[in-house]
């Protein structure tokens, strides 16, 4: 089942409707848990979820890889670490969530032009998902008339949210109670470009695959956090190959270089500008760190020294 990250999950909900804290939704597409490890890993030490950002020898922020759970686990910030955090001037993460930004994301998120989403699955599937997203996701039916296909993928890729509470938005909120300044590293168009650009086979392929494995959804994700809390990124990296494996090369190559390499060289370049200027606290999606095209390396090409750190979080327990 492939897997999408949607970091404004839990903020957005549809005009008219209050569901328990769990809808909503969306933005970003972020495949498997981390797409990246599909592509060879350059060295051991670049299997790490934390760095150092060093400027010769002086300390210009962190990077953190991060995933977009609500678990417990991924949540336990210890002083320590939260004390790092603190000790840099900006917090820069992938978007924003302020209300101008989910307000554009609720237009993107739907058929602007009288489009109904019924006609463009079909009877059999949409209510299959009709089904889905009143039950699960407690999405009214005149909401689901017009979202886009890629909306309705997103949503039954990941588990209803409880709280909203995930990693990269709490990560937010302890960085601007500490004084942090909070920027985004992506526009709203340069991400969902990617998602109104996929070719509608694709998204169909994907809603098709959703459907089928919905079953197994909290149950993959739950494999996926205790390999990413035990840095294991070589389980992780096999986990996104089988994952990959079900796409056909058409849509493996377009996620590789539209969903994940466009967007590393987007974030570098505005992330170069803060670094010259300030110290910088980076968290973004974990699949955007690794590879040659991923942001350890983009930024080490830079004339940046990355240090591997200890992932800073709670373990698996046995």
């Amino acid at each position: 089942m492939m897997k999408f990250f949607t970091p404004f999950q839990g903020f957005l909900r549809p005009t008219g409707f209050s569901p328990k804290p769990a809808l909503l939704f969306v933005s970003p597409l972020f495949i498997a848990v981390l797409i990246l490890f599909s592509t060879p890993l350059p060295a051991a030490q670049d299997k790490a979820i934390y760095w150092s950002i060093m400027a010769g020898e002086r300390q210009v922020g962190y990077l953190l890889g991060t995933i977009h759970s609500e678990d417990p686990r991924v949540l336990d910030f210890p002083q320590s670490f939260l004390e790092q955090l603190g000790s840099n001037q900006v917090f820069a993460m992938e978007l924003v969530p302020d209300m101008p930004t989910l307000k554009k994301l609720n237009e993107f998120m739907h058929y602007q032009d009288g489009t109904n989403l019924a006609g463009r699955l079909g009877p059999e599937r949409f209510e299959k998902v009709s089904n889905l997203m009143s039950s699960y996701y407690q999405v009214p039916g005149n909401w689901l008339e017009t979202m886009k296909i890629w909306a309705v993928v997103m949503t039954l890729s990941v588990p209803p949210p409880e709280t909203g509470l995930f990693m990269d938005f709490s990560l937010s909120l302890r960085a601007s109670g500490s004084g942090l300044r909070v920027v985004g590293l992506e526009t709203l168009d340069q991400q969902l470009s990617f998602l109104e650009d996929m070719p509608t086979g694709q998204q169909l392929e994907l809603l098709d695959q959703a459907l089928a494995d919905f079953d197994q959804m909290a149950k993959i994700h739950g494999q996926m956090v205790d390999s990413y809390l035990a840095g294991d990124l070589q389980a992780l990296r096999k986990e996104a190959e089988d994952q990959m494996d079900m796409l056909t090369p058409e849509a493996k190559k377009y996620f590789i270089e539209r969903g994940i390499d466009a967007r590393n060289h987007h974030m570098l370049e505005s992330l170069l500008p803060l670094l010259e200027k300030s110290s910088v606290f980076v968290a973004v999606g974990a699949l955007h760190l690794a590879g040659d095209q991923g942001l350890v390396a983009l930024l080490r090409e830079q004339g940046y020294i990355l240090k591997p750190e200890p992932l800073p979080l709670s373990r698996p327990t046995e």
